[in-house]
């Protein structure tokens, strides 16, 4: 490998997650397209994760481990490291179609314009059970507003990014002495929203997605209901950032860019059943901005009548929704 020039460098961040990393792996190392390396950047892991990883032997993986830096600065790491003409990233909980790498590598030849290219996802479950929700954003002409509203990259193992592209998310802060940063490492969440919101505003080169669910993100239920404050706390330090650095484009989209995610989160804390935070969060977007009534009716409309629903009639209403009466509420936003 070190002879031959990398066309895709796979940047997979690792902490604590001995129950999956084997088959996220597995999952890399089956790409039907093969010219790649590995970079598992172990951020601190206090479980099985390094013996796990070590037991993998082919040539093409590199492993590192760090001090914790958070999810962003393991990527951050692993990006310094990365050989690639292209870097793709695979959060060590989730799973691609055998095609995914294939495809994207077409899709940047063949659109030299395109800077990230993505897809679709699919939910499993913790098991690796597929959940009947999915992520089915847009894919092209996508804009600063559809970013900063709707986030269609949808998590943080779609993304394949040109090298090139992803320079002009490249910075060093002030009291960093020992790399650069892509992502914004005092984000311990959204900071992939930073990332993509910061590089459609600077950057001449598109985001585009293409067709299929190719990654099978995985929901982790645990905590998650507890950690919606926490999140929306954390895309509120991005909201107010985009203020800073684009005031006229902030001035147009805060609001209903924060009712779209406050429907998001309302969506999330439905699918985990909790019928109390779903309607406070429901309540809370139509509050910020009725645009997501008249820009996507049917979603809107159908998250808050069923967080609604949630909360006055509890798990009953919850278990009749789960079992697919025809009634799937995607979580994706």
């Amino acid at each position: 490998m070190k002879d031959q020039a990398i066309d895709i460098s796979v940047v997979v961040p690792a902490y604590n997650v001995a129950a999956t990393i084997s088959e996220t792996l597995k999952a890399i190392l089956n790409q039907t397209f093969q010219n790649i390396e590995i970079i598992i950047v172990d951020d601190g892991s206090r479980d099985n994760t390094p013996a796990i990883i070590a037991s993998f032997k082919d040539p093409r993986i590199i492993a590192v481990r760090q001090t914790n830096r958070g999810l962003a600065g393991a990527r951050n790491s692993g990006i310094h490291l990365a050989r690639g003409k292209y870097i793709a990233f695979c959060d060590s909980d989730d799973l691609w179609v055998p095609e995914k790498l294939e495809l994207h590598f077409n899709h940047l030849e063949n659109n030299s314009d395109v800077g990230i290219s993505f897809s679709g996802s699919r939910m499993i479950d913790e098991d690796g059970a597929f959940l009947k929700i999915s992520q089915t954003p847009k894919l092209k002409n996508i804009g600063a507003a559809d970013v900063f509203k709707r986030n269609p990259i949808g998590n943080g193992s779609s993304a394949v990014i040109r090298r090139e592209a992803l320079e002009c998310l490249n910075y060093r802060p002030l009291h960093e002495t020992e790399r650069d940063w892509w992502f914004d490492e005092t984000l311990r969440q959204s900071e992939d929203i930073d990332a993509w919101i910061r590089f459609i505003l600077s950057a001449d080169w598109k985001i585009e997605g293409i067709e299929g669910h190719l990654t099978y993100y995985r929901i982790q239920r645990g905590g998650l209901s507890a950690n919606l404050a926490k999140q929306f706390e954390t895309w509120c330090r991005v909201r107010d950032k985009v203020v800073q650095t684009a005031p006229s484009f902030a001035a147009k989209h805060v609001a209903p860019a924060t009712a779209y995610q406050l429907r998001y989160l309302a969506r999330r804390a439905f699918t985990m059943g909790d019928g109390k935070a779903a309607a406070k969060l429901a309540r809370q977007s139509i509050s910020w901005s009725r645009a997501p009534i008249y820009e996507e009716p049917l979603k809107t409309i159908g998250t808050w009548m069923a967080a609604e629903a949630l909360n006055v009639f509890g798990a009953a209403f919850h278990t009749v929704v789960s079992k697919g009466l025809n009634f799937n509420l995607a979580i994706a936003k």
